[in-house]
C-alpha cells in the first residue's frame, strides 16, 4: 500500500517524521527519550491507531535527539529498529562514552535555548539494531524508501530518500535556523560530509525533510553554496566556548568532570 502522508511531530529539540501508511507506519528517527509519549499519543489520539502499527523506526545516527526513543519505542511497540552499522559502535568506548556526554550537554543546552525543562534524556550509548542498513538498500517492510549513507556529521549518518514523491530525510546534514540553511555545528568529517551534500544534490529532488526544522525546497544552488561553506578541518563543541556560550548550570561541571573537553 502506498504512501498517505509524512507528518511532523514536535520533539524536546527537533521534529520528528511519521511516514503514515494505510495499515503501518514509518518513524524517521527516534527523538529524544521525552519524545516518546509524544509519539505513541499521536499514533493513538491524533491518527487514532493502535501503536503496534509502528512497525519500524530508522536511527540516522547515534545524537540524543534521533536515537534517544528507540530502545523504549521498541519496548512498547514491538517495532524493528534499523540503522547503520558504524552506529552501533559510535560511542564504544572510552573515547566513546565522553563523546556520549558531549551530545547530551549539547541537547540540554539546545533545550534551555528554547526555554526547555532539563527533563532526563539518558539513553544507552549502545544501540541494539534489529536490521543494519546499507547503501543502497530498501527499508524493511517500506520498500518504497531507499537507504543512504550520508556520513560527515558523525560516520554513522545515514539518509532516507523516497523516489516516488522525491522527498528524502537527512536527519541533520542540512539544518533550518531563522530560514537559513546551514550546516551542523559538529562536522567530525568534513570531506565525508561535502560528498553527502553532492549526493543528496544529486537527487534531483523536489523537498529536503530536516529534523531542524521543517520541510523544504532545495535546489542546486543552495547545496553549492553549503558545500563552499564547509570548514577544512573537523568542527566540534569547543566552538561553544569560543563564542562564549554558558552550558546549563551542572551539566558543563559534569561532563568537564569526566575529562570531556568542551
Amino acid at each position: 500500500m502506498s504512501l498517505q502522508q509524512i507528518v511532523g511531530i514536535k520533539g524536546y529539540i527537533q521534529t520528528t517524521y511519521l511516514a503514515v501508511y494505510p495499515d503501518k507506519l514509518l518513524l524517521l528517527d527516534a527523538g529524544c527519550r521525552a519524545d516518546v509519549d509524544t509519539i505513541l499519543s499521536y499514533i493513538t489520539d491524533t491518527l487514532q491507531r493502535p501503536i503496534h502499527q509502528l512497525k519500524t523506526v530508522v536511527v540516522t545516527h547515534m545524537h540524543p535527539d534521533h536515537a534517544g526513543g528507540a530502545a523504549i519505542l521498541r519496548q512498547k511497540t514491538g517495532c524493528q529498529i534499523i540503522t547503520s552499522a558504524k552506529a552501533t559502535t559510535w560511542y564504544k568506548g572510552l573515547s566513546g562514552r565522553k563523546q556520549h556526554l558531549k551530545d547530551l550537554a549539547l541537547t540540554y543546552y539546545v533545550a534551555s535555548r528554547r526555554a526547555k525543562p532539563l527533563i532526563n534524556q539518558w539513553y544507552n550509548p549502545v544501540v541494539s539494531a534489529d536490521v543494519i542498513a546499507e547503501e543502497g538498500d530498501r527499508v524493511v517492510g517500506f520498500e518504497d524508501w531507499v537507504i543512504l549513507q550520508t556520513p560527515g556529521h558523525t560516520s554513522c549518518d545515514i539518509s532516507l530518500w523516497h523516489p516516488d514523491t522525491k522527498q528524502a530525510y537527512t536527519g541533520d546534514l542540512v539544518l533550518k535556523i531563522n530560514n537559513k540553511l546551514l550546516s551542523p555545528l559538529v562536522i567530525h568529517f568534513p570531506d565525508l560530509y561535502k560528498a553527502s551534500l553532492s549526493k543528496v544534490q544529486n537527487l534531483a529532488l523536489d523537498t529536503l525533510i530536516l529534523a531542524h526544522d521543517g520541510k523544504v525546497a532545495i535546489g542546486a544552488a543552495d547545496f553549492d553554496q553549503l558545500i563552499a561553506k564547509v570548514p577544512d578541518q573537523p568542527r566540534d563543541m569547543k566552538l561553544l566556548d569560543v563564542l562564549g556560550i554558558k552550558w546549563p548550570r551542572g551539566v558543563g561541571k559534569v561532563v568537564k568532570r569526566l575529562g570531556a573537553s568542551l
